[in-house]
């Protein structure tokens, strides 16, 4: 038997054009029937195209009428993200787990509520035996969101309810995702570190006594070994990441393929697909290659001539991607500022001290600094330019050690819980099948017989 291989052939890229020659659209058209390309506005507002009360995105106020840009918010069920983190920090405690109770369950957690739930998520981290063997060390990928995505179908198998659509099945269902996608995500990049990479294999069981982000930090590394600080930025960097609005690109599809009915798994694996488009999870990876390569193009990092030039040659296509972007910069939403920027910043620096990396901060800095102003003078925008999360979030996890085939997974870890929070808002309320309409702008046709064409 011949050995198994894709690849695009000349016919294929032939049909291609065809496709393209047959399928192209003129973009003005979007303007002469008002349709919001991308469901947004001009402006960048999302289309209105549901109700939720997980979470709030808050960028601009009204003033005499009119909506003015304002320092953004965050609120996760009615509670300023801000006043949150600062809660369980004050209070010397881990968030994840106490966020994520509220996110799902719509309220703050007493302390034993909080104890008993803590141990439920616990006691839900355990894979099906020889699940890791079976499935996650076989057909090992470079990509850890494809094999996040494979073994959360696969899990379906293992479910004698997996259909079950009712909502305490669910909600097992979703805090059993939400426990293992830890497991399934550091197990991953373990099998393809050791099959591809070929480097030695080990595989660490959680501690059912450890929080979400101290077992994270256990699981990967060879020694088990992680400090405090480490263990406490990854918990917010998860708390952060955990929930954004209806309307983001995953959280959407989970509302869109839940409202057809179907299973737990196939609903999370369609969110998984699309919170790995470079567009949505994958942008922190941009980020740290982005100053990778500032790094080696900029001698002097503290001259902020020379690196303002860079982050022209950036803007002019001239510089690292070519893609024209200066990434972490910019959100669809907010405009003067993204609040879990803001929030990362502090800790950020703390870490970046304990690492040895304060030169590597002071740069990050700068960009933050430079890059909107320099945006404004090379571009013309309709709103403010600023730092967004995933800006600092891959500094973060690089300081952390994680793999930046890690970098999305970690993502999926924290918004698995906004998602779950989601498919259950949309069962409770669910009365239609979600269907927007598109408009054809193909005119009628003749059909033409085989033999005249």
């Amino acid at each position: 038997m011949a050995d198994f291989k894709l690849e695009v052939t000349p016919e294929m890229e032939a049909l291609t054009d065809i496709c393209i020659d047959n399928s192209k659209m003129d973009v003005s058209l979007y303007g002469k029937y008002d349709v919001k390309r991308g469901l947004r506005d001009i402006n960048g507002k999302g289309v209105l195209a549901g109700l939720t009360q997980i979470s709030a995105i808050h960028s601009t106020d009204i003033i005499d009428g009119k909506s003015v840009p304002c320092e953004g918010r965050l609120y996760y069920r009615g509670y300023d993200i801000h006043d949150l983190v600062s809660g369980f920090l004050k209070g010397k405690r881990f968030g994840f787990e106490e966020v994520a109770y509220l996110l799902l369950f719509g309220r703050l957690p007493k302390e034993e509520e909080l104890k008993d739930f803590g141990k439920l998520l616990a006691d839900q981290r355990s894979l099906p035996t020889n699940f890791v063997r079976d499935v996650i060390m076989k057909a090992p990928t470079p990509d850890m969101m494809n094999t996040l995505s494979r073994s959360v179908l696969t899990l379906y198998a293992y479910d004698d309810n997996a259909d079950d659509t009712s909502l305490p099945n669910v909600l097992r269902q979703c805090l059993n995702l939400i426990s293992v996608f830890p497991m399934l995500s550091v197990y991953g990049y373990h099998a393809y570190n050791h099959y591809i990479k070929g480097k030695s294999l080990y595989i660490h069981h959680p501690d059912p006594k450890l929080s979400v982000a101290e077992n994270i930090l256990r699981m990967l590394r060879p020694d088990k070994k992680y400090t405090q600080l480490e263990a406490e930025i990854l918990d917010i960097a998860l708390v952060l990441h955990m929930e954004h609005g209806g309307g983001n690109n995953s959280t959407f599809t989970t509302h869109v393929v839940t409202s057809s009915g179907t299973d737990t798994y196939s609903a999370i694996a369609a969110a998984l697909g699309s919170l790995k488009g470079p567009k949505h999870g994958g942008a922190n990876i941009k980020v740290v290659k982005m100053f990778d390569d500032m790094r080696k193009e900029v001698k002097d990092w503290t001259d902020e001539e020379e690196v303002g030039n860079y982050l022209r040659r950036l803007l002019h296509r001239e510089a690292f991607d070519k893609k024209g972007l200066i990434y972490g910069m910019g959100h669809a939403v907010y405009s003067i500022s993204d609040p879990r920027a803001e929030i990362f910043k502090g800790f950020v620096q703390q870490l970046a001290h304990e690492k040895g990396r304060d030169k590597d901060f002071a740069l990050y800095n700068m960009v933050e600094r430079l890059a909107p102003k320099i945006i404004g003078e090379e571009r013309h925008i309709y709103k403010g330019v600023s730092a967004n999360v995933d800006f600092y979030s891959g500094f973060v996890y690089s300081m952390l050690d994680l793999p930046t085939e890690l970098f999305t997974p970690m993502f999926a870890i924290a918004r698995i819980v906004g998602w779950s929070a989601h498919r259950m808002e949309e069962l409770i309320n669910m009365d239609k099948i979600i269907r927007p309409a598109y408009m054809n702008v193909k005119a009628e046709e003749k059909y033409i017989p085989l033999d005249q064409r």
